[in-house]
């Protein structure tokens, strides 16, 4: 039998789901096509993609692993240079990537993630004071007046970044997950986001302030051998963008699914399920990361019944995952908060777990539970079918959330 042909990626990301059941029809490890007619391996089954995780045979370190680009095949005109040329966790294989996990996770340690509750309720709260201001009836953007805003606001308070550059600092994140960017327009930001962020940096060395930004410089102040410019850089590219856009994601798509299920809202206003059940079952069945670059095999792999070629790439399929059939049954499509079993890898596995997995689900709580409670009524203003996908094949989520906080006549 002939191998399926590749399952070509929408850069739009116009069909998420659909794209990735295609995938997964031609089998567990399928072939995708990228932007730039780039092959690769789409890994879409949840216990297999566990696997991948944590098999050290995979490499997340192009420039030692992935052989089409040492060799120059892959040059600066590949659609996603954006996620091969940065200079952090995403990229680091082996002891390299030991050594900055554990410089950034100090960052998010249960108890400085407590601590910084008070901070979230506190931007949770100014929020929807604005949008208490609201006429009623009003219809509203709620991903961009709420889901966008927290937790930037959080994420840049942590890190120190001013409040007017904070638009400025977020918007290279934000590019590098648009998957319809040309190769000029792709390196053009990865150029100006790294630039934005190292002078970001040289104004932390001249004027230290109480973050997490000031604490990673003094850190390679007293031992530059730990981190250098160009990691720590790339370390902050990488926790302000991933501190910011799945949650984002993660907030959109709970509402979503809760405003389309009035049952599943019932359940949570009568409390027979939790926030916390709602936001388990979001990750699932809407993962806010949808398809994450890159892995490279760094040996010759069989894995679901195919073999990845040394110095092949390969991505994680976290939306195929969340609704593997034979973890989650005839149902794994829809979502049920009262699932007894809502297993999901959207926050990773093992040595590539998010690390800021708990500020992430802590903030989530909060602002939706603070979200629901002063507006009880919220409502889509568009029938959920008219809603625009999120425009990537990245990410997961929304482009717009527009929705009515309050009855026309209150």
């Amino acid at each position: 039998m002939e191998n399926p042909a590749p399952v070509v990626l929408d850069p739009a990301g116009r069909d998420i789901h659909g794209e990735a059941a295609r995938i997964r029809a031609n089998g567990p490890v399928a072939r995708i096509e990228l932007p730039g007619g780039v092959l690769a391996w789409s890994i879409a089954d949840q216990e297999l993609a566990r696997q991948a995780l944590s098999d050290h045979r995979l490499s997340k370190d192009p420039r030692q692993h992935w052989t089409a680009f040492a060799e120059g095949r892959i040059g600066e005109d590949f659609p996603l240079i954006g996620w091969v040329l940065m200079d952090n966790l995403t990229t680091r294989y082996g002891a390299d990537h030991t050594r900055l996990r554990k410089l950034t996770a100090g960052a998010f340690t249960p108890r400085r993630v407590e601590a910084l509750r008070p901070e979230v309720q506190k931007a949770v709260d100014e929020l929807l004071d604005e949008l208490d201001g609201c006429a009623p009836g009003e219809v509203v953007d709620l991903k961009a007046r709420f889901a966008r805003p927290m937790p930037a606001r959080v994420i840049c308070d942590l890190f120190g970044v001013p409040a007017e550059d904070r638009v400025q600092m977020l918007r290279g994140g934000e590019a590098n997950i648009d998957t319809t960017l040309t190769p000029e327009e792709s390196a053009a930001n990865v150029a100006q986001w790294h630039r934005e962020m190292a002078e970001f940096v040289e104004s932390k060395r001249r004027d230290p302030g109480d973050d997490l930004t000031s604490d990673l410089v003094q850190a390679q102040a007293e031992d530059g051998s730990r981190l250098n410019d160009s990691e720590l850089v790339g370390t902050l590219h990488l926790l302000l963008a991933t501190g910011t856009e799945p949650v984002m994601n993660l907030l959109a798509n709970a509402t979503r699914a809760l405003l389309t299920h009035p049952e599943q809202l019932a359940l949570l206003k009568n409390g027979k399920v939790t926030w916390a059940d709602v936001i388990e079952e979001t990750l699932r069945a809407e993962a806010p990361v949808a398809h994450l670059p890159f892995r490279f095999a760094v040996e010759d792999i069989e894995l679901g019944g195919v073999v990845i070629a040394k110095g092949e790439p390969v991505l994680i399929n976290f939306a195929a995952a969340g609704r593997d059939r034979t973890v989650h049954g005839d149902s794994a499509h829809t979502f049920d908060a009262t699932r007894p079993n809502k297993e999901h890898l959207s926050f990773g596995h093992g040595i590539y777990r998010c690390i800021g997995m708990p500020l992430a689900r802590m903030e989530a709580e909060i602002a939706l539970a603070a979200l629901f409670r002063r507006f009880p009524d919220l409502e889509l203003a568009v029938p959920a079918q008219d809603l625009s996908p999120q425009v990537t094949f990245i990410m997961n989520g929304v482009e717009t959330l527009p929705v009515r906080l309050t009855p026309q006549s209150r």
